[in-house]
């Protein structure tokens, strides 16, 4: 993918362009032709004499978003690595610079340049192997299989794949009505002061009557996100689904082990693996231990009077493995019960068919959820977004079947 000949310098170095606005293109990056017509002419204009140069040249003309910033940093420094093949560039289209010596360092786009890289060498590969033909009518589609597949047992390339599946979904468009009014075309609700300033313009002779109605949006979503030690295999595709989540609509998230971790701003950065690194960094009990009931309280007394407003939804994520008295985590969770208009408890243990509500956590917090739903592949996030879009749990879904089974 990547040439290394010094024959011709001129013309290696623009294949090595093209080559790298491939990768960037793979890795994500609206990457266009024309944009590399335009990193080619501007690399030529401006020549090779110190890496930092040539850096901002191609970021100039090939970076158009700030969010993209750490992905084309991540890309160059790998691309350009290896073999020392820009110091090559530069002695030769200018002896007298001095090659440079950098240290990579790990960026939240890493994990996607390496995808993309190793998709180009996958790729290369392939041309050269012989075709193999597969008789697949009597098989399960991969599409298939991976939307049932559970999120701990999937590789690196099925993990990436899940990403892109989880930013597809469909929300749906349910909406509540709120105590503010909009203008209406017609109605029963009669908008006396629009309609006194609309005959004042006129000159008070006439009066058209003008109409209000409430105003309907799309309820908010709270997120409680347990990311103990047990919980680690689900974490971060489901805070990638958050993420995906909150372009669509308000969502407040809060992470908690042993303690309470507000990362509502670390989500709403544009690009998601920044975002998560920011999640991770923020946060000092990831994949530790877990006290659902103190992290509980503490949302209760420090957040709820600030985000529990609109009519929000709750989704309380946690396997419900907790070691605390069972009365302060009844308590908590009635409170918090209480304070919102639906409670959805997801817990991946449900992904198993002899699932018995036996631990005592589980039993305390049962009674006072709305659903109780599984968590742990794409199947059940895509039925988790067709739930929100109706009221009311089903058989499947209904707590009290665990209650009376326990």
């Amino acid at each position: 993918m990547i040439a290394t000949e010094t024959a011709d310098p001129g013309g290696k170095l623009v294949d090595n362009v093209v080559h790298f606005a491939r990768l960037l293109r793979s890795a994500g990056m609206p990457v266009g032709p024309a944009r590399v017509v335009d990193a080619v002419q501007a690399v030529e204009a401006a020549g090779i004499s110190r890496r930092d140069d040539f850096y901002w040249t191609l970021h100039a003309t090939l970076v158009s978003r700030r969010e993209h910033d750490v992905v084309f940093q991540e890309a160059f420094e790998q691309f350009w690595r290896p073999r020392g093949l820009l110091e090559k560039m530069i002695e030769l289209m200018s002896p007298v610079a001095p090659p440079r010596d950098t240290e990579p360092k790990a960026k939240a786009g890493s994990l996607r340049v390496a995808q993309a890289l190793n998709a180009g060498r996958e790729r290369t590969s392939e041309t050269e192997r012989p075709e193999i033909e597969i008789d697949a009518r009597q098989t399960v589609s991969g599409s298939e299989v991976l939307q049932q597949k559970d999120f701990a047992q999937m590789s690196a390339d099925e993990i990436a794949a899940a990403k892109v599946a989880l930013r597809s979904l469909v929300l749906p468009l349910d909406t509540v009505k709120t105590r503010r009014f909009v203008p209406a075309g017609r109605g029963r609700r009669i908008d006396m002061r629009r309609s006194i300033r609309q005959s004042l313009r006129g000159g008070g002779q006439s009066m058209t009557l003008a109409f209000k109605k409430r105003a309907e949006v799309a309820p908010p979503i709270v997120a409680l996100f347990d990311i103990s030690g047990s919980m680690s295999p689900y974490s971060r595709l489901l805070l990638h689904f958050l993420h995906a989540l909150g372009e669509r609509r308000r969502v407040t998230t809060f992470l908690f082990g042993t303690r309470l971790t507000n990362v509502t701003r670390q989500l709403r950065m544009k690009d998601p693996d920044e975002a998560l690194a920011a999640c991770a960094g923020s946060v000092e009990d990831w994949s530790g231990g877990t006290r659902i009931a103190a992290a509980l309280k503490d949302f209760n007394k420090k957040w709820s009077r600030r985000v529990m407003h609109g009519g929000p939804i709750v989704l309380l994520v946690t396997d419900g493995l907790e070691r605390e008295s069972d009365e302060d985590l009844a308590h908590e969770m009635d409170r918090l019960h209480r304070s919102c208009r639906r409670l959805v408890w997801l817990n991946p243990l449900l992904r198993y068919d002899r699932f018995e509500a036996k631990a005592r956590g589980i039993r305390a917090m049962l009674p006072h959820v709305d659903e109780f739903r599984s968590i742990h592949s794409l199947d059940t996030i895509a039925d988790l977004v067709e739930a929100l879009g109706r009221d009311g749990s089903t058989a499947e879904t209904d707590p009290r079947k665990w209650i009376r089974a326990a």
